[in-house]
């Protein structure tokens, strides 16, 4: 803002000596006039400009049993508010691989980046944006937030729909054989009871049924691999905390959030919380994008 008022004060001083030399030729008034509109305009095009370049990127990553389409609300309302918005792909095969997959999408975005992930999203981009200097926030919806060594199924609680799944993985999940697992890997389906119960609990039971039907795999690998040197101790983080989450409950994505420093806000919203209110986290990945810090 400094630079555009030396600019406009350089130009209207211009204009002034301008209407010093031509004023004796009667040519003075229409002459300053359009150098000051002119200035004017300028300054006017450089800080609309400066405005629109100052907006990050909005990458958003999407969880486990889950795919771009989850994204579907908030996308139409960043792109409405003015942002580029970016739906990341993440196979789900594995947090290691899952995490340099998005490194290097990340790579092809030139300028600042605000990166957003939900529930085991959140794990993949802690991993990702280590030593990324264009990813200016890390936003966290209903998600985890690990630490080195930490794995998604330890940080789901007790208290999660899914903590029988270590050691009864059927009362949880389907598990289908897939071209290259390694020996006693399987991919998993959440069984259509568990997903409307656990996923889905502020939605219609007939949208969390179609949500269980069309959910897409993921490998027994992402919920069991250990964490790597997370973004979140160098990049500014924040989390969005659905108060009735049975996947990640309340109470676990507090203590994560805790530990990692981020800037936290609850809304009464399921694990689902990104269909259910799309408005609400839109306003929030909005607000990070905003920080300055």
């Amino acid at each position: 803002m400094l630079v555009h008022r030396i600019r406009y004060a350089t130009a209207v001083t211009a204009a002034a000596a301008a209407t010093a030399v031509l004023l004796p030729l009667g040519l003075a008034s229409a002459t300053a006039a359009t150098a000051t509109t002119s200035a004017t305009t300028s300054a006017t095009t450089s800080a609309t400009a400066t405005r629109h370049a100052a907006k990050p990127t909005i990458v958003l990553v999407h969880g486990a049993w889950a795919d771009g389409s989850s994204w579907s609300g908030e996308v139409s309302r960043l792109q409405r508010d003015g942002y580029t918005v970016a739906v990341a792909p993440n196979p789900l095969r594995g947090l290691s691989s899952d995490a340099a997959y998005l490194r290097d999408y990340l790579a092809g975005i030139s300028g600042p980046i605000v990166l957003v992930g939900h529930s085991y999203g959140g794990a993949v981009i802690t991993n990702a944006a280590t030593g990324n200097a264009n990813v200016k926030a890390l936003v966290y919806i209903d998600a985890y937030l690990p630490d080195a060594d930490q794995t998604v199924a330890d940080l789901s609680g007790e208290d999660s729909a899914l903590a029988p799944a270590p050691t009864n993985p059927t009362s949880v999940f389907k598990l289908v054989n897939y071209p290259g697992a390694p020996a006693g890997v399987y991919d998993t389906y959440v069984l259509p009871d568990v997903f409307v119960r656990g996923f889905a609990g502020d939605l219609s039971s007939a949208t969390g049924a179609q949500l269980a039907a069309s959910q897409p795999p993921t490998s027994l690998i992402a919920l069991g691999e250990h964490s790597g040197t997370p973004a979140w101790k160098t990049i500014p983080s924040w989390d969005l905390i659905g108060t009735k989450d049975k996947i990640i409950p309340e109470a676990q994505q507090v203590a994560m959030a805790e530990h990692a420093g981020a800037r936290t806000q609850k809304f009464n919203a399921s694990h689902l919380g990104i269909i259910s209110q799309p408005g609400t986290v839109t306003s929030f990945i909005e607000k990070a994008a905003c920080a300055k810090g």
